[in-house]
């Protein structure tokens, strides 16, 4: 079976080809020549990975998933949320972005917040969902160097370390988009029965 990851991030790309285990055939935006930006113009997580989804369905007619995670605080309302990627504004870097979020935490002593994925599959023109979500907590400073994003300051519960800490194996048994991804692996499999 054959199905496009609609997503130009190199990072989630490999962590979910190594999830899938050679099971399903992944194409890469790169395998299709395709390297433009996607729309994400949505307000909400899963209308953005609809669209980025529908988006490489319409224009090659292969079964397309992407996913958006959105990292919330409680403390700051939900935030940064969908917005997660660009939060320190368009062309920050995701240590800019992790900045931004710490200095906003300055002082705060509720640390609660949680990692959500959705994933969005256009499978033959009709759109699947599949969530997956890890709660912890966002800590003072960085520890870690794997990962990317928010990893070095997102310690899950019951764990010691933060995702940027664990090794990418560790990491793909408990984060957010392998619960998503697991949900979608169980989905396909169950088809091919």
């Amino acid at each position: 079976m054959k199905l496009v990851f609609a997503t130009n991030n190199q990072h989630k790309f490999q962590e979910i080809n190594k999830k899938l285990e050679n099971k399903i055939e992944l194409l890469s935006l790169n395998d299709l020549d395709f390297h433009d930006e996607i729309p994400e113009s949505h307000e909400t997580i899963e209308e953005n990975a609809k669209e980025k989804a529908q988006f490489i369905y319409n224009r090659y007619h292969i079964n397309c998933f992407a996913d958006d995670t959105g990292l919330e605080i409680d403390a700051l309302n939900g935030r940064p949320g969908v917005y997660s990627a660009r939060y320190a504004g368009e062309t920050c870097s995701f240590e800019d972005n992790m900045k931004k979020v710490l200095l906003e935490m300055t002082g705060i002593s509720n640390r609660k917040a949680k990692f959500r994925t959705i994933i969005a599959l256009v499978e033959e023109g009709n759109t699947h969902y599949f969530e997956g979500i890890v709660h912890g907590n966002i800590l003072g400073s960085p520890r870690g160097h794997e990962g990317f994003g928010y990893d070095p300051v997102f310690q899950p519960e019951g764990f010691d370390k933060t995702f940027a800490e664990m090794t990418l194996h560790d990491k793909n048994k408990i984060s957010h988009r392998a619960l998503a991804l697991n949900k979608l692996i169980e989905y396909l499999n169950n088809k091919k029965q």
